[in-house]
């Protein structure tokens, strides 16, 4: 796949005008194909792969929250980045997820083309999946480079959504001290 994905952009570096024989671009075709294989790799992931079991008995019912998750992915609309931070919440219900796996959860999902909307979605239903939890909250705020880089070039501009799952949406004082405890 590398050698297809090279090919494809040494033609979009030929049809901008370079000449791709150049001393600094002779590589760059592999290498782009190489850091586009990397920054997907979601879609060679399964949710079964990066949880790995790491799901135990637990006799809590207090929310738990992990912050500052840092994420990229890859818009879907431009193929140009969006960074930012992942907060993720939940109320077990018998059952507690490794900690790491909630990173390695928000990896699987960023790490495809998608927008940050589908992005928060994703990985809050997968939470809920693994873990059966009363409920699950995730908020996500994002630089978005489609609109820094190009269009409106607005360079303060974040973007932040959020999903509630379960006593999260249902109940306004679960959604209250999640968003106290990530400091909203």
């Amino acid at each position: 796949m590398t050698d297809k994905l090279a090919e494809h952009y040494s033609d979009i570096i030929t049809l901008l005008g370079e000449d791709v024989t150049r001393d600094g671009l002779i590589d760059t075709p592999k290498r782009a194909a190489k850091a586009m294989q990397f920054l997907t790799a979601g879609y060679d992931m399964s949710l079964q792969e990066v949880i790995n079991d790491a799901i135990f008995e637990a006799d809590t019912d207090e929310m738990v929250v992990v912050q500052g998750i840092e994420f990229y992915s890859l818009c879907e609309h431009h193929l140009l980045p969006f960074i930012g931070s992942c907060n993720i919440a939940y109320i077990p219900n018998g059952k507690v997820l490794g900690l790491s796996k909630f990173a390695r959860i928000v990896d699987l999902f960023s790490r495809r083309l998608q927008i940050q909307e589908g992005l928060t979605k994703q990985i809050a239903e997968a939470v809920q999946e693994v873990t059966g939890a009363r409920g699950v909250g995730v908020i996500m705020e994002a630089k978005h480079m489609c609109m820094m880089m190009r269009g409106v070039q607005k360079q303060n501009s974040s973007m932040v959504t959020s999903v509630m799952l379960g006593s999260f949406r249902e109940s306004q004082a679960t959604r209250t001290e999640f968003l106290r405890l990530i400091g909203k």
